[in-house]
């Protein structure tokens, strides 16, 4: 990985970093309850995926994806929110478009689908070239955005714009022209590999399916044309957005997240310049594809700024031991291995729905739980026994610490973890916030396909 864009801002520190996990084998595809229409908007048709019902959250993909990209994300937030994810004028599967692409006209095209889908208000979030048309409808419409979260792309005009331009490491953001798309007809599959292998913590980690899919869509009449017209607006988004910033700066809440090897903090800094409430997410493992290099953390941080009006308020819950004793108990819930003998006791909350939630495991003695991942963050104290825990892919005695009764970890969205009772059983409180899932590394090792 050529650590493209902290080559560039290699002056703003990291910040806290969400660890990473594996990243999915496959593309995903929408779940079968969204449809798709195609809409007219602002002199065009824009192609649409919405699903799910509640408070309105909208998804701008950027350059060498499409809206395919937000299956995962989309997944998640249709439990509670009305999805809405389009293809970007000109691109994907919305009509094919010869001008229109100033952010500040595509902020447009979004304002003229959620009229269409009768939506006054929405959140609004964007990857990549994404990020920009998100900035210029937060700017154009901020009555509109209730949050805005950016993803690991820098915003014209804002910041340190002109110092980015100066990586030769961006030289894309001058390759257009009849000349160029020439150099790349029938040869689409290659310039867009450049992308995902420069741009990736871990080239492996953006699948070989995703790649044939949007290379494939790329190759499509009038598709990459439109690929190279919203970098050469370029010029025109920096007066827009200046001019924009100059007038008042954004004042909904916003997140910026960053992969380790890509923008990182940085993505904070550069809206520091241009917004008062802003939240930094630093996203470990992954360069700048984060939704295909390390979905579970994304999600996770997003879900977490996000939040729903639907979450209930924590109810206040005292317990003695002997109380938790009178609890029902189960072999397995939302979150747990599941595994036979390993009794579950919920505390507080549902696991199963958005919100926080408490439960305990009771753990018999020579019990080995393989590693796994979990959606939500959680943290977990040990209250008896002696619980052996650890890190990474495959369980490793010499991976795992023992902890005993008082002893604390985390277990971080998307990272792989395992644990082991020695002699004598184990019981873990573990706290998180749903919902939660229970995602073993190897399919073997899932006790619900036994």
């Amino acid at each position: 990985m050529k650590q493209a864009w902290l080559a560039v801002v290699a002056f703003v520190a990291l910040g806290d970093v969400a660890q990473g996990g594996a990243a999915p084998a496959d593309l995903t595809p929408f779940p079968s309850a969204f449809h798709t229409q195609n809409i007219t908007a602002n002199g065009t048709t824009i192609h649409v995926r919405v699903g799910g019902d509640g408070p309105a959250v909208v998804l701008v993909h950027g350059f060498a994806d499409t809206g395919d990209m937000w299956a995962p994300l989309a997944a998640e937030l249709m439990r509670d929110h009305m999805v809405i994810a389009p293809d970007l004028r000109g691109m994907g599967l919305s009509a094919v478009a010869t001008d229109g692409y100033t952010k500040k006209n595509q902020a447009e095209d979004i304002a003229g689908v959620l009229d269409a889908l009768h939506v006054r208000q929405a959140d609004v979030i964007g990857h990549d070239i994404g990020n920009m048309v998100a900035f210029a409808f937060a700017e154009a419409h901020p009555d509109r955005t209730t949050r805005l979260v950016m993803m690991d792309a820098p915003v014209p005009g804002v910041g340190p714009w002109d110092d980015i331009l100066k990586s030769p490491l961006l030289w894309h953001f001058r390759f257009g022209g009849p000349d160029m798309e020439r150099l790349v007809a029938g040869r689409e599959r290659i310039y867009l590999d450049r992308f995902w292998n420069d741009f990736s913590a871990d080239p492996s980690h953006f699948p070989e399916a995703a790649r044939r899919h949007y290379a494939t869509l790329y190759a499509a009449p009038g598709r990459m044309h439109a690929g190279f017209l919203q970098f050469a607006a370029f010029d025109q988004d920096v007066i827009d957005n200046r001019a924009s910033v100059a007038r008042g700066r954004l004042l909904m809440p916003v997140l910026a997240i960053g992969g380790d090897h890509s923008l990182g903090a940085a993505m904070a800094h550069i809206l520091r310049f241009a917004a008062d409430d802003v939240h930094q997410v630093v996203i470990a493992n992954s360069g700048h594809w984060l939704m295909e290099e390390q979905p579970g953390p994304t999600i996770a941080a997003i879900r977490a700024f996000l939040g729903t009006g639907s979450v209930p308020t924590l109810p206040p819950t005292r317990l003695s031991a002997a109380q938790v004793d009178a609890l029902g108990r189960a072999n397995g819930a939302a979150g747990t291995s599941e595994l036979t003998g390993v009794q579950t006791t919920v505390l507080s909350g549902d696991p199963n729905a958005a919100g926080p939630y408490a439960f305990e495991i009771r753990v018999p003695a020579h019990t080995r739980i393989a590693a796994h991942t979990h959606r939500d963050n959680r943290n977990a104290i040990v209250v008896s026994g002696e619980w052996h825990f650890g890190y990474g892919p495959a369980a490793s005695d010499a991976a795992t610490e023992t902890l005993g009764p008082g002893g604390f970890y985390t277990e971080p969205a998307g990272m792989a973890h395992f644990a082991y009772t020695g002699d004598a059983p184990a019981v873990v409180y573990i706290t998180g916030q749903g919902p939660s899932d229970t995602q073993y590394i190897s399919t073997t090792d899932d006790p619900s396909r036994h």
